[in-house]
């Protein structure tokens, strides 16, 4: 999405032929993030099968959670603002004449929303197996690669507020599933030792190793035996994270 307003802003100033140097910082703030993310995961997986990879993952579950949080809170913040933020930046680029000014906006730009994704697909990959994760992550790129070039011919037309509102709440629920693996990891080693009697048992009706039952765990939530505790605190989260996403902002009272 950043960087269809960014190339669809060239293409309205007419400095198309600055889109290598948006690209170059794409590929730059990819590779970062690529080798981030393998790096923590190779280093999890040398603990397969111990208590330490199950206080690993469970903490990559929190941070994923916090992250995805924090990124709906700030998507709202932005929502009217970071096109014109990311416009003006784009105009002290061109004014120094910095091509390496604009490799190092999209760079920093693109790699820091890349480091937060890196963090939840690490908590995805925990889950499950990689040829779900291709697949999974495949689909995913086909479809923001779609809403991109959907932003891109847009233009100034597209309503951000719209956008972010709907993938922020899709990201509180996200998180809160986060939430609740974690809650389950921490209790499996005895460190939340309360609420453990399990609330319902579905596994025979929609198990989370199914195809349907993973992706429903994954992003939703769902688990078949869930404990107390877990549900109880992944209802807290969504209650509490949507209460406050969804409230209307309060109006600046100062005079304009």
């Amino acid at each position: 999405m950043i960087v269809a307003i960014l190339l669809s802003y060239l293409e309205k100033i007419g400095q198309h032929r600055m889109r290598r140097q948006i690209w170059a910082g794409v590929i730059l703030a990819l590779i970062v993030d690529l080798l981030v993310g393998i790096v923590i995961f190779a280093t999890v997986h040398q603990y397969a099968g111990t208590r330490l990879q199950t206080i690993l993952e469970g903490s990559t579950y929190v941070l994923a959670a916090v992250i995805l949080t924090s990124m709906s809170f700030w998507m709202k913040s932005q929502s009217r603002g970071l096109k014109k933020h990311l416009e003006h930046n784009i105009d002290l680029a061109l004014e120094r004449r910095s091509r390496v000014g604009l490799v190092t906006l999209t760079g920093i730009t693109v790699g820091r929303e890349g480091l937060e994704t890196v963090v939840f697909m690490l908590a995805v990959a925990f889950q499950t197996g990689i040829v779900s994760l291709v697949i999974g992550a495949a689909i995913g790129l086909a479809i923001g690669l779609g809403i991109s070039d959907w932003i891109y011919r847009l233009g100034r037309r597209i309503a951000l507020g719209t956008f972010f509102n709907v993938f922020g709440v899709l990201l509180l629920i996200f998180g809160a599933a986060l939430l609740a693996d974690a809650i389950e990891n921490f209790q499996s080693i005895g460190w939340l030792p309360w609420a453990h009697p399990v609330l319902w048992h579905t596994g025979r009706f929609l198990s989370e190793q199914s195809a349907g039952g993973d992706v429903l765990h994954t992003f939703f939530g769902y688990a078949s035996s869930p404990s107390v505790l877990q549900m109880a605190l992944y209802a807290l989260f969504l209650l509490l994270t949507l209460l406050f996403y969804l409230s209307p902002a309060k109006k600046d009272p100062r005079p304009r």
